[in-house]
């Protein structure tokens, strides 16, 4: 037992999920001792609260739109309705899947669990109940929860957050979706797919406000043509629940009745009551602050994931984890970019992107160039009728620095996109690549040959 009647372990992990996981993972793969604390279920938010439930319901989804569609791929099918019972099986089912085979990875790398709330008590001890985990060092990953507005109590039947969504046993037959990233844009488009009333409030003046605005727009008009009601640069003020539902105020004056109120305005750090300040760890509004190699002020402490400021993006959490764990093992790991993660919302359709979008390449390096690879020139898009663009951001006789693509299963092609901004290639470098055709990957490639200059599938 790694407790104090045994000594230290090497690394002491508070939290199960991406990050924390992947942390273990990677240290007890270069020889440290670890344990693992984790109040409720190995794989954290993602594997059972977000990234893949919420993408197996946008799958279900996507079959419902195939059906509906099908006439104009001279299919005839009919569409009898959804079984939310069974579609909540087949998603659970991925889940438990995913869910066995990490408890098992874990087990193999004779990491020890011990489940429970865990409290950071000192420097270099995590208690559990009455044991106390001791480790040479500590790594923070608790991770987030959905928040929600001062005042904007969350009911969970008639006002829910996104956990709520994910057990619904129903379809809705309308809702507000209150929040435009990705959260609430995939959640628009699943209900809109099953036939539900969706209608979207976005304080800011774009839906994916953090995305490049070519982007935003695109998606934008999709959603219209999907007949998602979209209320942007619209302010919320209140929200009345009844038996029937919610009536949904705004600031302009507006209202909308609807049978639910999805509340997706963000997610904030787990880390109240945990004994962090008590501790010495510095924090900012309940954010764990870390230096550049994910170190706390307590230099036996380190942090990582939706915990500390920043992306909040699985995959981070990954990249993190590995991180830490060798850097704790002696190695020398590079440097994470994170201004080259790639970006996913899985709605439909698709929004991807990586490096900086041309607002923020213009305030950090002055004049940059522009490329737009409309998808109406891409051969695997008519095929599968998708609309969309590729926008390219890049330095004046420099790299591309930005890559921003809309479309249905454009978020296989960022990993091509990772690969040019973080390697800084020219558009010259790219178009001078080979790609399949026809390939939606095409246009990747199609875009940098428009913007070395030499367009093939584009007028003018």
């Amino acid at each position: 037992m790694a407790d104090s009647a045994t000594g230290p372990v090497d690394l002491v992990i508070l939290g199960g999920g991406s990050g924390g996981y992947a942390a273990a993972l990677r240290a007890a793969e270069l020889g440290l001792s670890v344990v693992l604390i984790e109040k409720d279920k190995l794989g954290g938010t993602c594997l059972h609260r977000g990234c893949i439930p919420t993408k197996a319901l946008l799958h279900s989804a996507e079959i419902v739109d195939n059906i509906n569609e099908s006439e104009s791929f001279g299919i005839r099918s009919t569409f009898d309705g959804i079984d939310m019972a069974k579609v909540n099986s087949y998603k659970d089912s991925v889940v438990a899947g995913l869910f066995k085979g990490l408890t098992g990875l874990i087990r193999s790398r004779g990491i020890e669990v011990v489940e429970g709330t865990g409290r950071l008590v000192s420097p270099t001890a995590v208690a559990v109940g009455d044991r106390v985990v001791e480790g040479r060092h500590v790594l923070l990953a608790t991770g987030s929860y959905a928040k929600t507005l001062p005042g904007l109590d969350i009911d969970h039947e008639r006002v829910i957050t996104s956990d709520d969504a994910l057990v619904l046993d129903r379809v809705p037959a309308s809702v507000v979706v209150l929040g435009a990233g990705a959260i609430g844009c995939e959640f628009a488009s699943v209900w809109r797919s099953y036939g539900a009333e969706v209608t979207i409030v976005e304080a800011l003046g774009h839906l994916v406000p953090l995305e490049d605005e070519s982007s935003s727009k695109l998606l934008e008009r999709a959603f219209r043509k999907r007949g998602i009601t979209q209320h942007l640069g619209a302010r919320f003020a209140g929200v009345k629940t009844a038996d029937h539902g919610v009536t949904v105020s705004l600031e302009s004056g507006t209202t909308i009745d609807a049978e639910l109120l999805l509340v997706a305005v963000g997610r904030g750090p787990v880390s109240a009551g945990l004994g962090y300040e008590e501790v010495g760890i510095a924090t900012d509004r309940g954010y764990v602050l870390v230096d550049g190699d994910l170190r706390t002020n307590v230099p036996t402490v380190s942090a990582l994931g939706d915990l500390r400021p920043g992306l909040q993006l699985a995959h981070v959490g990954f990249a993190e984890g590995i991180y830490v764990a060798e850097r704790l093992a002696g190695l020398r790991p590079a440097p994470l970019d994170y201004d080259n993660v790639p970006r996913v919302t899985y709605s439909h359709p698709e929004v991807a992107s990586v490096g900086l979008t041309a607002a923020a390449a213009r305030e950090r390096h002055g004049e940059i160039r522009t490329l737009t690879y409309n998808l109406a020139g891409n051969g695997k898009s008519q095929i599968l009728r998708t609309a969309g663009a590729v926008t390219l951001v890049a330095l004046p006789d420099g790299p591309v620095i930005g890559v921003h693509m809309v479309g249905d299963r454009v978020g296989e092609l960022i990993a091509e996109a990772q690969l040019i901004t973080n390697w800084e290639a020219l558009a010259v470098d790219v178009a001078q690549l080979i790609h399949p055709h026809p390939t939606l990957s095409e246009a990747l490639g199609e875009a940098h040959l428009a913007l070395a200059g030499k367009p093939l599938h584009v007028h003018g």
